[in-house]
């Protein structure tokens, strides 16, 4: 990985959702921007707020598809990571930071 780049793995929610009272939500129902969650594989020489292993919430259009050795990675830059969830925080905080 170069410069501010950071590689994630994508957690798919294809197909039927369900809301959180448990409305059935179709996939071919139209949203609004709806922001997407990723766990970082890799990390830049230049990356200072995200590690390897953390998820991080992105916007899915702005970002750079590739694929390593038939796996789907999204590549992007870290100041397109708008919060960070990491499990490396201090007892008593809840290891969400925007």
């Amino acid at each position: 990985m170069l410069h501010d780049r950071v590689l994630v793995s994508t957690e798919h929610e294809d197909g039927e959702r369900r809301s959180g009272s448990g409305i059935l939500i179709p996939a071919t129902a139209a949203l609004g921007k709806r922001l997407a969650w990723a766990e970082v594989v890799a990390t830049g020489q230049h990356v200072r707020q995200v590690q390897r292993g953390d998820r991080v919430l992105f916007d899915p259009d702005e970002r750079a598809e590739v694929e390593l050795q038939g796996a789907a990675y999204l590549l992007l830059r870290e100041r397109d990571i708008h919060a960070v969830a990491a499990p490396r925080v201090d007892a008593g905080q809840t290891g969400l930071y925007l």
